[in-house]
């Protein structure tokens, strides 16, 4: 069997998908079972939703749960004194310049993408283009709304 490729992910990343494995494995499930618990008491199974929707919401936990372990089980932590201040890595936090002013972004892996938290993916579009550029660069992107200019105006470690 060939070995999995490391998942580069920031330790606040790690922590955040530990606390929801935790949350499933032990709050989740248990609610869970008690739904199935009361839609058996309800008796027949061939028209009870309520078991139906409880044992499909069972089975979507317990894929999520193995998902996020095959995910752990895989992830490194992003060491931050090795994070570039000169060149845009993932895990540096970035300022950038466009025609709306500034904005502040982590690049993280798709795993950890929140935008409303200003953490955009390294496989998203302005992501991509900002790779491996340096501070003072201007790139250029094509977003859904058309031709966007940016331009790096600070590279930063830290999360």
């Amino acid at each position: 069997m060939a070995a999995r490729e490391a998942i580069r992910m920031t330790l606040e990343g790690i922590n955040r998908l530990n606390e929801e494995l935790e949350r499933r494995k032990t709050i989740d499930r248990t609610e869970i079972a008690e739904r199935i618990k009361v839609a058996l008491s309800f008796g027949d199974l061939s028209e009870n939703s309520e078991y139906d929707d409880a044992k499909q919401e069972q089975g979507v936990n317990e894929a999520r749960i193995m998902e996020i372990e095959s995910i752990l089980r895989n992830a490194h932590v992003i060491d931050q004194e090795k994070i570039s201040t000169t060149e845009v890595t993932q895990g540096a936090t970035v300022t950038l310049q466009d025609e709306f002013g500034l904005e502040t972004y982590v690049l993280v892996n798709a795993l950890e993408e929140d935008i409303f938290n200003n953490r955009i993916s390294t496989d998203s579009p302005v992501g991509r283009a900002i790779l491996g550029h340096k501070k003072g660069e201007t790139v250029v992107v094509r977003t859904p709304s058309g031709m966007q200019e940016y331009t790096i105006v600070d590279i930063a470690t830290g999360v």
